[in-house]
């Protein structure tokens, strides 16, 4: 992937691993563009790091995302690198009904829906500009933490879209990479333990990393633990699928939710 000089677009860019990798870019000459769903967060990334322009967007409804793809398109007509980043987890008990049906997919809509609506929306720039597509999926999309059930199922959902996405785009000179993060150090993981099996990096040992292989061409960038979990499904998934429930099962909820 080429590093520098390039209009870059990332979901879910107000914190995290998305704010982390849209100021690196910033920093490499690119002009990056975060899309965020809570307006009080956004105008603190405009005060903070005013060469970051912060778009209100909510990846889950697809009237916003309509609108977000005509305003890049008028205001940043070169956008040539989507990043699809934004992504939300809840710990679930599955052992009963759920109360709010409703909610149980809420997940499924902002971490796979919102990249399945996202990359359509922006596809046909994309093309035009001959760009490259980021799909950040997770390392659970090859063994599951079963405290989170949907969002590692989303996480597998988005793997194997992206494998399917970079056949069907192999003529079309768009870049398709999808970024597979271990467990980091994030609000998302505040309540995850370390242990059994389970290490934690940071935001900027993620982005460290991946920039590594971004440099090298890589199209699966699977950082820090990724590789061993990925290996360890080949090898032993009995074992490493039961030191993950070893690892969560205390924050299985209670009660169905």
């Amino acid at each position: 992937m080429k590093l520098n000089g390039r209009t870059i677009l990332i979901t879910g860019g107000t914190a995290g691993i998305g704010l982390t990798f849209a100021l690196k870019f910033s920093e490499l000459g690119n002009r990056v563009i975060v899309t965020g769903r809570r307006q009080a967060v956004l105008d603190q990334i405009r005060k903070t790091y005013p060469q970051i322009h912060a778009i209100q967007s909510d990846v889950a409804d697809p009237e916003q995302i309509r609108a977000l793809a005509g305003r890049m398109s008028a205001e940043f007509p070169k956008l040539d690198a989507l990043m699809n980043n934004a992504g939300i987890s809840f710990y679930k008990n599955l052992s009963g009904p759920a109360a709010d049906l409703a909610g149980l997919t809420r997940e499924l809509e902002v971490n796979a829906g919102g990249v399945i609506r996202m990359t359509s929306a922006f596809i046909d720039m994309l093309k035009a500009n001959k760009g490259t597509l980021i799909n950040v999926s997770s390392a659970l999309a090859f063994v599951p933490l079963p405290c989170i059930p949907i969002y590692c199922a989303t996480k597998a959902a988005i793997h194997s879209y992206t494998q399917s996405l970079r056949f069907q785009l192999e003529n079309t000179g768009v870049e398709v990479i999808e970024l597979m993060p271990p467990a980091v150090k994030t609000e998302m993981t505040a309540d995850l333990p370390e242990g059994d099996g389970i290490t934690l990096i940071t935001t900027e040992e993620l982005v460290k990393q991946s920039f590594k292989s971004l440099k090298k061409g890589s199209l699966e960038i699977r950082p820090g633990q990724s590789n061993q979990l990925a290996l360890m499904r080949r090898l032993a998934p009995d074992f490493i699928n039961g030191q993950l429930w070893k690892a969560s099962r205390k924050l299985v909820p209670t009660a169905a939710a």
